[in-house]
Protein backbone atom coordinates (compact mmCIF):
# COMPACT_ATOMS: atom_id res chain seq x y z
CA UNK A 1 0.00 0.00 0.00
CA UNK A 2 1.00 3.49 -1.19
CA UNK A 3 0.97 5.80 1.81
CA UNK A 4 -0.50 9.20 1.07
CA UNK A 5 2.44 11.78 0.42
CA UNK A 6 1.23 14.59 2.23
CA UNK A 7 3.48 17.12 0.52
CA UNK A 8 2.43 16.13 -2.65
CA UNK A 9 -1.71 16.42 -1.91
CA UNK A 10 -1.89 18.96 0.88
CA UNK A 11 -5.62 19.20 2.04
CA UNK A 12 -6.71 15.94 0.86
CA UNK A 13 -7.66 13.99 3.79
CA UNK A 14 -5.32 10.69 4.22
CA UNK A 15 -8.00 7.58 4.35
CA UNK A 16 -7.45 5.50 7.33
CA UNK A 17 -5.91 2.59 5.96
CA UNK A 18 -3.19 4.97 4.79
CA UNK A 19 -2.55 6.76 8.11
CA UNK A 20 -2.61 2.43 9.77
CA UNK A 21 -0.06 1.71 7.25
CA UNK A 22 2.02 4.92 7.76
CA UNK A 23 1.67 4.06 11.75
CA UNK A 24 2.10 0.55 12.14
CA UNK A 25 5.62 0.22 11.77
CA UNK A 26 5.83 2.46 14.41
CA UNK A 27 3.57 0.42 16.94
CA UNK A 28 4.55 -1.05 20.00
CA UNK A 29 2.14 -4.02 20.64
CA UNK A 30 -0.79 -3.45 23.43
CA UNK A 31 -0.02 0.20 23.04
CA UNK A 32 -1.13 0.46 19.77
CA UNK A 33 -4.34 -1.43 20.12
CA UNK A 34 -4.84 0.84 23.40
CA UNK A 35 -4.52 4.02 21.30
CA UNK A 36 -7.07 2.25 18.57
CA UNK A 37 -9.27 1.54 21.74
CA UNK A 38 -8.64 5.29 22.71
CA UNK A 39 -9.50 6.91 19.36
CA UNK A 40 -5.82 7.88 18.82
CA UNK A 41 -5.62 5.89 16.08
CA UNK A 42 -8.15 5.23 13.36
CA UNK A 43 -10.23 2.09 13.22
CA UNK A 44 -9.72 -0.79 10.78
CA UNK A 45 -11.63 -0.72 7.19
CA UNK A 46 -13.08 -3.41 7.52
CA UNK A 47 -14.37 -2.56 11.36
CA UNK A 48 -16.06 0.88 9.33
CA UNK A 49 -17.67 -1.60 6.92
CA UNK A 50 -18.82 -4.03 9.28
CA UNK A 51 -19.72 -1.76 11.85
CA UNK A 52 -17.54 -3.33 14.99
CA UNK A 53 -15.85 -1.42 17.38
CA UNK A 54 -13.09 -2.56 20.28
CA UNK A 55 -14.79 -3.21 23.91
CA UNK A 56 -11.68 -4.33 25.83
CA UNK A 57 -7.76 -4.95 25.13
CA UNK A 58 -5.35 -6.55 27.45
CA UNK A 59 -1.93 -8.55 26.30
CA UNK A 60 -3.05 -12.12 24.80
CA UNK A 61 -7.21 -10.95 24.78
CA UNK A 62 -9.50 -8.65 22.49
CA UNK A 63 -13.33 -7.87 22.36
CA UNK A 64 -15.11 -6.58 19.82
CA UNK A 65 -18.82 -5.43 19.81
CA UNK A 66 -21.38 -5.41 16.62
CA UNK A 67 -24.70 -4.71 16.03
CA UNK A 68 -26.19 -6.81 13.38
CA UNK A 69 -28.27 -4.93 10.69
CA UNK A 70 -29.88 -6.01 7.63
CA UNK A 71 -27.11 -5.07 5.55
CA UNK A 72 -25.66 -7.97 6.93
CA UNK A 73 -27.60 -10.99 5.42
CA UNK A 74 -27.35 -13.11 2.89
CA UNK A 75 -29.88 -13.93 0.75
CA UNK A 76 -31.69 -16.72 3.03
CA UNK A 77 -32.35 -13.65 5.56
CA UNK A 78 -29.74 -14.03 8.28
CA UNK A 79 -26.52 -12.60 8.68
CA UNK A 80 -23.99 -13.90 6.46
CA UNK A 81 -21.31 -16.22 7.88
CA UNK A 82 -18.64 -14.11 6.59
CA UNK A 83 -19.29 -11.23 8.71
CA UNK A 84 -19.33 -13.60 11.64
CA UNK A 85 -16.15 -15.26 10.71
CA UNK A 86 -14.36 -11.90 9.91
CA UNK A 87 -15.80 -10.40 13.46
CA UNK A 88 -14.01 -13.81 14.68
CA UNK A 89 -10.36 -13.85 12.47
CA UNK A 90 -10.28 -10.10 13.64
CA UNK A 91 -10.63 -10.82 17.28
CA UNK A 92 -8.12 -13.48 17.02
CA UNK A 93 -5.62 -11.92 15.04
CA UNK A 94 -5.65 -8.63 17.19
CA UNK A 95 -5.41 -10.73 20.21
CA UNK A 96 -1.76 -11.86 19.15
CA UNK A 97 -1.30 -8.79 17.52
CA UNK A 98 -1.97 -7.38 21.30
CA UNK A 99 1.38 -9.23 22.33
CA UNK A 100 3.57 -8.73 19.28
CA UNK A 101 6.94 -6.18 19.21
CA UNK A 102 6.87 -2.99 17.72
CA UNK A 103 7.46 -3.62 13.47
CA UNK A 104 6.42 -7.12 14.38
CA UNK A 105 3.10 -7.98 12.04
CA UNK A 106 0.72 -11.51 11.40
CA UNK A 107 -1.42 -12.98 8.50
CA UNK A 108 -3.96 -15.71 8.88
CA UNK A 109 -2.30 -18.91 8.08
CA UNK A 110 -5.98 -20.74 8.69
CA UNK A 111 -9.64 -20.25 10.62
CA UNK A 112 -11.98 -22.85 11.57
CA UNK A 113 -15.60 -21.28 12.44
CA UNK A 114 -18.45 -23.37 13.98
CA UNK A 115 -21.64 -21.61 13.49
CA UNK A 116 -24.30 -22.58 16.10
CA UNK A 117 -26.88 -20.39 16.12
CA UNK A 118 -27.73 -17.78 13.77
CA UNK A 119 -27.60 -14.10 13.79
CA UNK A 120 -30.20 -11.43 12.33
CA UNK A 121 -31.04 -7.92 12.77
CA UNK A 122 -33.31 -9.21 15.75
CA UNK A 123 -30.24 -10.81 17.88
CA UNK A 124 -28.98 -7.16 19.17
CA UNK A 125 -25.37 -6.77 19.96
CA UNK A 126 -22.88 -9.36 19.70
CA UNK A 127 -19.36 -10.07 21.03
CA UNK A 128 -16.79 -11.61 19.70
CA UNK A 129 -13.53 -12.36 22.38
CA UNK A 130 -10.43 -14.25 20.82
CA UNK A 131 -7.69 -15.10 23.46
CA UNK A 132 -4.02 -15.78 22.57
CA UNK A 133 -3.41 -19.64 23.30
CA UNK A 134 0.21 -19.99 22.28
CA UNK A 135 2.79 -17.56 20.87
CA UNK A 136 5.91 -19.22 19.25
CA UNK A 137 8.81 -17.52 17.30
CA UNK A 138 7.19 -17.82 14.02
CA UNK A 139 3.51 -19.32 14.41
CA UNK A 140 0.93 -18.37 17.00
CA UNK A 141 -2.76 -20.26 17.67
CA UNK A 142 -5.71 -18.36 18.95
CA UNK A 143 -9.43 -18.93 19.83
CA UNK A 144 -12.47 -16.94 19.63
CA UNK A 145 -16.45 -17.07 20.61
CA UNK A 146 -19.17 -14.83 19.96
CA UNK A 147 -21.94 -14.38 21.72
CA UNK A 148 -25.42 -12.95 22.03
CA UNK A 149 -24.66 -9.97 24.07
CA UNK A 150 -28.23 -9.65 25.73
CA UNK A 151 -28.73 -13.39 26.62
CA UNK A 152 -25.35 -14.85 26.62
CA UNK A 153 -25.70 -17.45 23.84
CA UNK A 154 -22.71 -18.39 22.02
CA UNK A 155 -23.70 -17.95 18.12
CA UNK A 156 -20.18 -19.15 16.81
CA UNK A 157 -16.71 -20.38 17.67
CA UNK A 158 -13.51 -20.44 15.58
CA UNK A 159 -9.46 -21.15 16.32
CA UNK A 160 -6.82 -20.46 13.84
CA UNK A 161 -3.00 -20.45 13.40
CA UNK A 162 -1.07 -17.40 12.55
CA UNK A 163 2.19 -16.75 11.20
CA UNK A 164 4.18 -14.20 12.68
CA UNK A 165 5.80 -12.08 10.18
CA UNK A 166 9.05 -10.08 11.40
Amino acid sequence: MTVLDRQTYPGIAEPAAYQLARLAAHYDGFDFLEAIRTGKLPPAPVAELLGFTIRDVAPGSVTFVMTPEEKHYNPIGMVHGGVAATLLDSAMGCALQSVLPAGTGYSTLDISVRYLRPMTARTGSVVATGTLVHKGRRTATAEARLVDEAVGQVLATATSTLLVLS
